[in-house]
């Protein structure tokens, strides 16, 4: 039963004002029609259009809705493995050889929603309820830190247990660790429930980093039965969070897709609807990520395995490199739900991040155990921080926990414009090596280090004389005892 406490609360989270200023004549930028008729005229593409789509990504020109179309109905086993040289090949030349990380941070557990797939919804009774006290976020902080971690996301269930005040008072407590020499969390982004441009610009004052909002489903029909109650099952308040995160002056935003709801077709084109609309409105400013979580199973949630809509590894694949054949300037997380078979499969396709070391049983980093019944769905990779490091490095990739960038006002349009023009890697490069060697330094195990400070000295060398030397001097600094060394 929904409490008279969360009934008050949802009344007044809402609020219609701040979603009719976005509509076009009293429509939402998301046309089904529209997207399954652009689908199915796009059925059986020419390969010289498919080609010339591709070389329009090669570009880094942001594809339209026809041409994204067009790339999803690819068959032929040789223009897909045209379509996916060239995923790698973009992520390479935006942001290259470097992966940033980061871990998830579930706060809270408590939802007043109903989502037919989620551990968390308000009727499941197997899962255990649980919202981290001050002392026991401090203890989980300090066991993320730890690990090496500098960057999280922050996960709150959508209750009143969990509104601004509270994510206020938990990033505020967050950012508040520091264990010597370089223990501490430089970066904490959000995952919460949609709130009001008010609420947003408050916590833009306590210095949350991207704001994380996930559609799960753009299909209007399938969402309305999936999120049947709760603050969740107003569409069109969910579509624009993002919308009013901009004009609250959160200008680092990240939607998603829950594939397994509905037609990972429908959704490929909802993304990439949803990055036009965000740019049509706010100076070409869209995504600084693109999340494509699929659905796994959680305790008591019989919905996860029963979908006819749940994706296959190969279908996988193809969502990834779709996506970032379409919007080729955006970052690209893909998470710790994968399997590390799926992962080291998928990583080549374009993606800029991972987690390591995750745990997403709300206050279980600091007990070291797995609690199902606290967890919203169950993770497939279990690989601690270092051993995804230890990997990524013998793959030739820096692991970047660079935030240098957010703390010097690097985001949003002026972010946009040099990932638009491929020059991710030429600013962000220096900072991920001596974010790397500070690791290496501090928490890297014996064989981490072994393959990690030779891949140090390679990309050195493959940095612009000028750049060359002062990232030297940089990482000279780091093994001198010096922490927190960026340009």
């Amino acid at each position: 039963m929904t409490s008279k406490t969360e009934n008050a609360w949802m009344e007044q989270v809402i609020r219609p004002d701040e979603i009719e200023p976005y509509l076009i004549k009293g429509r939402d930028f998301i046309d089904d029609d529209l997207i399954h008729s652009q689908l199915e005229a796009a059925r059986n593409p020419e390969p010289a259009r498919v080609r010339d789509i591709i070389a329009k990504s090669l570009e880094l020109r942001r594809l339209e809705p026809e041409e994204t179309a067009a790339l999803i109905h690819v068959t032929d086993p040789e223009l897909l493995a045209e379509m996916r040289a060239a995923a790698g090949r973009i992520k390479d030349r935006v942001y290259g050889g470097r992966i940033v990380t980061f871990a998830p941070l579930y706060l809270s557990n408590y939802c007043v929603n109903s989502c037919v797939y989620c551990g968390y919804r308000k009727e499941n009774r197997e899962s255990s309820r649980k919202r981290l006290t001050r002392e026991e976020l401090l203890s989980e902080t300090r066991a993320l830190v730890d690990q090496g971690h500098k960057r999280l996301i922050m996960v709150y269930g959508e209750h009143p247990l969990s509104g601004v005040e509270y994510i206020e008072e938990t990033l505020e407590a967050v950012y508040s660790v520091k264990k010597p020499p370089s223990g501490e969390i430089r970066r904490a982004n959000i995952n919460a429930a949609p709130m009001d441009i008010a609420s947003l610009e408050r916590l833009k004052k306590v210095g949350i980093g991207t704001f994380q909002v996930f559609q799960e489903t753009y299909h209007h029909e399938t969402y309305q039965r999936v999120h049947p109650r709760g603050i969740k099952a107003d569409y069109r308040w969910r579509l624009y969070a993002l919308h009013r995160c901009m004009d609250a002056g959160v200008d680092d935003i990240a939607p998603g897709v829950l594939f397994g709801l509905y037609d990972w077709r429908f959704e490929v084109m909802g993304l990439l609807y949803h990055t036009m609309d965000l740019e049509s409105r706010f100076g070409g400013v869209g995504p600084h990520t693109i999340s494509f979580p699929r659905m796994e199973p959680a305790v008591g949630t019989a919905f996860t395995e029963q979908s006819p809509w749940l994706v296959t590894d190969e279908d996988f694949e193809r969502i990834v490199t779709v996506i970032r054949l379409s919007v080729p300037y955006t970052g690209m997380i893909l998470t710790a739900r994968e399997t590390p078979e799926v992962r080291e499969r998928i990583l080549p396709l374009g993606i800029t991040q991972l987690d390591f070391g995750s745990n997403i049983g709300v206050g279980s980093y600091a007990r070291g155990s797995y609690d199902p019944e606290k967890q919203q769905f169950l993770l497939n990779d279990q690989r601690s921080l270092d051993e995804g490091i230890a990997w990524l490095a013998r793959e030739g990739h820096v692991t970047s926990f660079c935030t240098a960038g957010y703390r010097c006002g690097r985001t949003g349009d002026y972010f946009m414009q040099i990932a638009k023009q491929g020059k991710v890697h030429r600013l962000c490069m220096p900072n991920a090596i001596t974010t790397f060697a500070e690791y290496l330094e501090d928490y890297a195990g014996p064989e981490t280090r072994q393959v990690g400070w030779p891949l140090v000295e390679t990309e050195i060398r493959h940095l612009p004389e000028d750049r060359r030397r002062v990232v030297r001097e940089m990482v000279a600094r780091i093994k001198a005892g010096e922490r927190d060394v960026y340009v």
